[in-house]
Protein backbone atom coordinates (compact mmCIF):
# COMPACT_ATOMS: atom_id res chain seq x y z
CA UNK A 1 0.00 0.00 0.00
CA UNK A 2 1.96 3.38 -1.14
CA UNK A 3 2.16 6.19 1.81
CA UNK A 4 -0.65 8.17 0.44
CA UNK A 5 -3.71 5.58 0.74
CA UNK A 6 -3.05 5.15 4.60
CA UNK A 7 -5.91 7.66 6.16
CA UNK A 8 -5.57 8.51 9.72
CA UNK A 9 -8.26 10.75 10.13
CA UNK A 10 -11.78 9.51 11.56
CA UNK A 11 -13.58 10.31 8.32
CA UNK A 12 -11.25 8.37 6.28
CA UNK A 13 -9.50 11.31 4.28
CA UNK A 14 -6.00 10.57 3.69
CA UNK A 15 -3.61 12.45 5.13
CA UNK A 16 -1.01 12.04 2.12
CA UNK A 17 -2.60 12.83 -1.10
CA UNK A 18 -0.62 12.69 -4.36
CA UNK A 19 0.27 15.78 -6.27
CA UNK A 20 -1.70 15.54 -9.46
CA UNK A 21 1.22 17.52 -11.38
CA UNK A 22 4.66 17.58 -11.04
CA UNK A 23 6.73 19.72 -9.27
CA UNK A 24 8.01 22.85 -10.28
CA UNK A 25 10.07 25.53 -9.75
CA UNK A 26 8.82 28.24 -7.79
CA UNK A 27 9.14 30.67 -10.99
CA UNK A 28 7.05 28.87 -13.03
CA UNK A 29 3.88 28.23 -10.70
CA UNK A 30 2.26 31.20 -12.82
CA UNK A 31 4.56 32.22 -14.95
CA UNK A 32 3.95 34.27 -18.54
CA UNK A 33 3.55 32.65 -21.79
CA UNK A 34 4.40 33.60 -24.81
CA UNK A 35 4.25 32.72 -28.53
CA UNK A 36 7.72 33.01 -30.23
CA UNK A 37 8.69 31.97 -34.00
CA UNK A 38 11.02 34.92 -34.68
CA UNK A 39 9.37 37.24 -36.74
CA UNK A 40 9.75 40.85 -35.52
CA UNK A 41 6.38 41.06 -34.14
CA UNK A 42 7.22 37.99 -31.85
CA UNK A 43 10.62 39.77 -30.73
CA UNK A 44 8.41 42.54 -29.57
CA UNK A 45 5.74 40.22 -27.66
CA UNK A 46 9.03 38.28 -26.48
CA UNK A 47 10.52 41.63 -25.09
CA UNK A 48 7.03 43.07 -23.80
CA UNK A 49 6.98 39.20 -22.05
CA UNK A 50 10.02 39.22 -20.59
CA UNK A 51 9.23 42.48 -18.98
CA UNK A 52 6.23 41.57 -17.85
CA UNK A 53 7.54 38.49 -16.19
CA UNK A 54 10.26 40.32 -14.18
CA UNK A 55 7.76 42.52 -12.78
CA UNK A 56 5.39 39.73 -11.53
CA UNK A 57 8.77 37.89 -10.32
CA UNK A 58 7.41 34.76 -11.91
CA UNK A 59 9.05 32.69 -15.18
CA UNK A 60 8.40 32.75 -18.70
CA UNK A 61 7.37 29.96 -20.79
CA UNK A 62 8.48 30.77 -24.45
CA UNK A 63 6.54 28.27 -27.14
CA UNK A 64 7.79 27.88 -30.33
CA UNK A 65 5.11 25.81 -32.29
CA UNK A 66 7.05 24.06 -35.07
CA UNK A 67 5.64 24.21 -38.45
CA UNK A 68 5.08 20.70 -40.29
CA UNK A 69 5.53 19.93 -43.76
CA UNK A 70 3.71 17.42 -45.10
CA UNK A 71 6.11 15.55 -47.16
CA UNK A 72 5.44 12.20 -49.84
CA UNK A 73 7.89 9.42 -49.08
CA UNK A 74 7.79 6.79 -51.73
CA UNK A 75 9.00 3.66 -50.09
CA UNK A 76 8.90 1.32 -52.97
CA UNK A 77 5.25 0.30 -52.18
CA UNK A 78 2.33 1.28 -53.30
CA UNK A 79 0.32 4.29 -51.72
CA UNK A 80 2.97 6.58 -51.10
CA UNK A 81 3.02 7.36 -47.33
CA UNK A 82 2.77 10.57 -45.81
CA UNK A 83 4.93 12.11 -43.35
CA UNK A 84 5.42 15.16 -41.00
CA UNK A 85 9.28 16.88 -41.57
CA UNK A 86 9.81 18.94 -38.63
CA UNK A 87 11.19 22.41 -39.43
CA UNK A 88 14.56 22.75 -38.10
CA UNK A 89 14.38 26.00 -36.55
CA UNK A 90 13.79 25.31 -33.12
CA UNK A 91 17.27 24.48 -32.38
CA UNK A 92 18.28 27.73 -34.09
CA UNK A 93 15.32 29.71 -32.02
CA UNK A 94 16.99 28.01 -28.84
CA UNK A 95 20.27 29.09 -29.78
CA UNK A 96 19.39 32.93 -30.32
CA UNK A 97 17.17 33.09 -27.26
CA UNK A 98 20.38 31.73 -24.90
CA UNK A 99 22.08 34.56 -26.27
CA UNK A 100 19.32 37.47 -25.79
CA UNK A 101 20.58 40.08 -23.11
CA UNK A 102 17.10 41.05 -22.57
CA UNK A 103 16.40 37.35 -21.15
CA UNK A 104 19.57 36.77 -18.78
CA UNK A 105 17.67 38.17 -15.89
CA UNK A 106 14.46 36.12 -16.05
CA UNK A 107 14.16 32.69 -15.61
CA UNK A 108 12.74 30.82 -19.02
CA UNK A 109 12.15 27.95 -20.62
CA UNK A 110 11.57 27.21 -24.52
CA UNK A 111 8.59 24.98 -25.30
CA UNK A 112 8.18 23.22 -28.48
CA UNK A 113 5.32 22.20 -29.72
CA UNK A 114 3.47 20.68 -33.06
CA UNK A 115 0.12 21.20 -34.46
CA UNK A 116 -2.82 24.37 -34.00
CA UNK A 117 -0.74 27.53 -32.74
CA UNK A 118 -3.29 28.60 -31.08
CA UNK A 119 -4.88 25.24 -29.46
CA UNK A 120 -0.87 24.56 -28.69
CA UNK A 121 -0.10 28.05 -26.88
CA UNK A 122 -3.34 27.88 -24.66
CA UNK A 123 -2.70 24.37 -23.75
CA UNK A 124 0.68 25.04 -22.90
CA UNK A 125 -1.29 28.33 -20.53
CA UNK A 126 -3.50 25.78 -19.38
CA UNK A 127 -0.77 23.93 -18.17
CA UNK A 128 1.70 25.97 -16.43
CA UNK A 129 -1.14 27.70 -15.41
CA UNK A 130 0.22 30.96 -16.36
CA UNK A 131 -1.08 34.30 -15.35
CA UNK A 132 -1.07 35.22 -19.29
CA UNK A 133 -0.55 35.18 -22.42
CA UNK A 134 1.44 37.76 -24.50
CA UNK A 135 1.91 37.18 -28.65
CA UNK A 136 2.72 38.96 -31.21
CA UNK A 137 0.18 41.24 -33.93
CA UNK A 138 -0.21 39.89 -37.32
CA UNK A 139 -0.85 41.62 -40.46
CA UNK A 140 -1.60 39.94 -44.01
CA UNK A 141 -4.02 38.99 -46.66
CA UNK A 142 -3.51 35.06 -45.06
CA UNK A 143 -4.48 36.49 -41.25
CA UNK A 144 -7.23 38.40 -42.73
CA UNK A 145 -8.61 35.67 -44.98
CA UNK A 146 -8.38 33.07 -42.51
CA UNK A 147 -8.15 34.99 -39.26
CA UNK A 148 -4.88 35.79 -36.94
CA UNK A 149 -3.48 34.34 -34.28
CA UNK A 150 -3.68 36.55 -32.01
CA UNK A 151 -7.45 37.29 -33.00
CA UNK A 152 -8.08 33.81 -32.32
CA UNK A 153 -6.51 33.25 -28.64
CA UNK A 154 -8.67 36.44 -27.91
CA UNK A 155 -11.44 34.99 -28.45
CA UNK A 156 -10.60 31.87 -26.94
CA UNK A 157 -8.22 31.66 -24.18
CA UNK A 158 -9.02 31.45 -20.44
CA UNK A 159 -6.93 33.81 -19.67
CA UNK A 160 -6.07 37.18 -20.31
CA UNK A 161 -3.93 37.78 -23.32
CA UNK A 162 -1.72 40.54 -24.75
CA UNK A 163 -1.42 41.66 -28.29
CA UNK A 164 1.90 43.71 -29.10
CA UNK A 165 1.40 45.25 -32.35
Amino acid sequence: MAAFDFSDLPDGTPLLRPDPQRPRDPAFQHPVVVGFDGSGASERALAYAAGMARRLGGGLVIVHVANRIPATVWAGCEPPVFIDVPDNRSEALGLELACADHLSDVPWILVERGGDICHEIEDVAKEFAADAIVVGGSSGLVSRLFGSVSCRLVKHAKRPVVVIP
